[in-house]
C-alpha cells in the first residue's frame, strides 16, 4: 500500500467523520503500523495538495492538512459504493456516455482512468456505459453527451462485453483468500494498532474492486456470483474490527 492510497483511505474511513482535518504528526503517526515512513507521508500529502484534494490547515496540534470540497465529494461517492449506502434497484436502463475525442495521450489515459473509477466501461474508444449515474461526472467535467437508453437485447450480453465477468469473479476469490489469511492473523488481544493496520489492509483490498465492479446489477450476474461472498465477509470484518480501530485513531488525534 503506497502513502497516497493510505491517506485517502484514511482520510475516507475515519477522518471525514472527524472534522476532515488532521495534523500532520497525526498522520505520520496514523500511518506507521502500516510500514510507512514519515517522508512518504510528507511527500504524499504535498502531492495531494497540488492536486486540489488536500488543503493546510492551522490545528491546536500544529500544522495540518484538510480534505477539500473535492476530495469530500470524491470520500462520499467512494463509502457509497464500498458500503453499498442509498443503493437503488437498478432501473433496467443504462447511462450512456459519448465523449469527444481527446487527442492528448496523458488527458485520455486520466479521464479512462476517472471513468473506471467511477464505473463506467467502454463499448469504444468514445463510448461508455456504466449501470448507474455518477454525481462525480459533473467534477470532472467530463467533455460528453449524456444519455439514459434500454438495451433492445438480452443487457447481460451487454454487461459481458462491456466488463470481463471471469476476471472480476477470480479477484474476488482470490482477495476473499487472502482476507480470510489476512484477518485470522490477528490473535484475539491484539493491541488497537494492530487491529487499525489489518483493518486498513481489509479495506485497502477491497477498495480496489472499484476500478473493477461499479456494482453490477445483480439480476445480470451468474447465480453463485462471489462477490456476494466476499462482500460479506468485508462487511462483517470490517463492522467487528472498527471499534479498536477507531480507538487508535481518536487517540492519535488527541495527542
Amino acid at each position: 500500500m503506497n502513502a497516497r492510497a493510505a491517506l485517502f483511505d484514511l482520510y475516507g474511513d475515519h477522518l471525514r467523520h472527524r472534522g476532515g482535518r488532521a495534523s500532520v504528526a497525526a498522520l505520520v503517526r496514523l500511518l506507521a503500523p502500516l510500514d510507512i515512513a514519515a517522508p512518504a507521508v510528507r511527500t504524499a500529502i504535498s502531492r495531494m495538495v497540488r492536486q486540489g484534494w488536500l488543503d493546510p490547515v492551522r490545528l491546536p496540534q500544529g500544522p495540518g492538512y484538510a480534505a477539500t470540497p473535492k476530495c469530500e465529494r470524491r470520500l462520499d461517492e467512494t463509502a457509497a459504493r464500498i458500503y453499498r449506502m442509498g443503493r437503488t434497484t437498478w432501473s433496467g436502463r443504462w447511462h450512456v456516455l459519448v465523449i469527444e475525442p481527446i487527442r492528448e495521450r496523458a488527458r485520455r489515459e486520466r479521464l479512462r482512468a476517472d471513468l473506471t473509477f467511477l464505473g463506467y466501461a467502454p463499448l469504444a474508444e468514445t463510448t461508455w456505459i456504466g449501470p448507474w449515474s455518477s454525481p462525480e461526472l459533473d467534477e470532472l467535467r467530463v467533455p460528453a453527451h449524456r444519455f439514459e437508453a434500454a438495451f433492445e437485447g438480452d443487457p447481460r450480453t451487454l454487461l459481458a462485453r462491456a466488463w470481463d465477468l471471469d476476471g472480476i469473479a477470480e479477484a474476488y476469490r482470490d482477495w476473499l483468500a487472502g482476507a480470510v489469511e489476512l484477518v485470522g492473523s490477528l490473535p484475539d488481544d491484539a493491541p488497537d494498532d494492530r487491529v487499525f493496520a489489518v483493518r486498513s489492509r481489509l479495506l485497502h483490498g477491497w477498495r480496489n474492486f472499484l476500478f473493477r465492479d461499479p456494482g453490477l446489477p445483480a439480476e445480470l450476474l451468474p447465480s453463485g456470483w462471489p462477490g456476494d461472498e466476499a462482500r460479506a465477509f468485508f462487511e462483517r470484518e470490517a463492522t467487528r474490527l472498527l471499534p479498536a480501530a477507531a480507538a487508535f485513531v481518536d487517540r492519535n488525534l488527541k495527542m
